[in-house]
């Protein structure tokens, strides 16, 4: 079970979770746009201190094609995670983005609402590497880090039927991700606010070895 951990804040913080058995360390990056991104100095001295065999996620929120492919560019993630709403950053952008990148693998992420859901998830079928499930909120619109979780049955539909490796998303922490992992069977899951400290200044590392123990012991 992959284990992925965001919003990873220092190569000191980063070292830490490579040591408790965290496989995707990811990163969110960008030109200051959006609050608590951090810049592609600050990315790259992360980047540096995760070893071989893990994986290094940048994180973009950007609907701008431009600015994803430069965060690619001049950070050269392992994998790249589009996080914009799915009528900003369409299918045929994602495609684009992997045409110019092809060593870099493509996350997309899906917003898990109803129905509608599965039928996105599908589309990026041979553009995506992985599809992240996570939480939306409709009003707001916004999309992740909302620490609450979607309809599971949705997400266990999308992982079986799509054919696309799933990494589950939305309000994950030690006390849930086992429950989620037996209701979804993804590939892989992934953690933000429930291992955040309470002041958000950055990961609560017991929590984090929690929810790694929890991930990583259940089959």
């Amino acid at each position: 079970m992959l284990v992925q951990i965001f919003e990873v804040q220092s190569p000191e913080e980063a070292a830490a979770l490579v040591r408790l058995g965290v496989d995707h360390i990811g990163v969110l990056v960008g030109d200051g746009a959006f609050p608590r991104e951090l810049s592609v100095a600050s990315t790259n001295a992360i980047f540096a201190v995760v070893p071989a065999g893990r994986k290094r996620v940048a994180l973009s929120l950007s609907p701008n094609l431009k600015e994803v492919a430069r965060v690619v560019e001049e950070t050269r993630p392992d994998i790249v995670q589009v996080q914009a709403e799915i009528d900003d950053f369409p299918v045929e952008m994602t495609r684009a983005l992997k045409t110019g990148f092809p060593e870099v693998s493509i996350m997309r992420a899906i917003p898990v609402i109803d129905e509608t859901s599965i039928e996105t998830a599908a589309s990026y079928l041979d553009v995506a590497d992985f599809l992240l499930l996570d939480s939306y909120d409709p009003g707001t619109r916004q999309f992740g880090a909302l620490g609450r979780t979607h309809d599971w049955s949705l997400s266990r539909r999308i992982a079986d039927e799509v054919g696309i490796p799933v990494i589950l998303a939305g309000g994950l922490g030690p006390e849930n991700v086992a429950a989620a992992i037996s209701a979804v069977r993804p590939a892989g899951v992934d953690s933000k606010t429930r291992t955040d400290r309470l002041d958000r200044s950055g990961k609560d590392l017991a929590k984090v070895h929690a929810f790694v123990a929890a991930a990583k012991l259940t089959l």
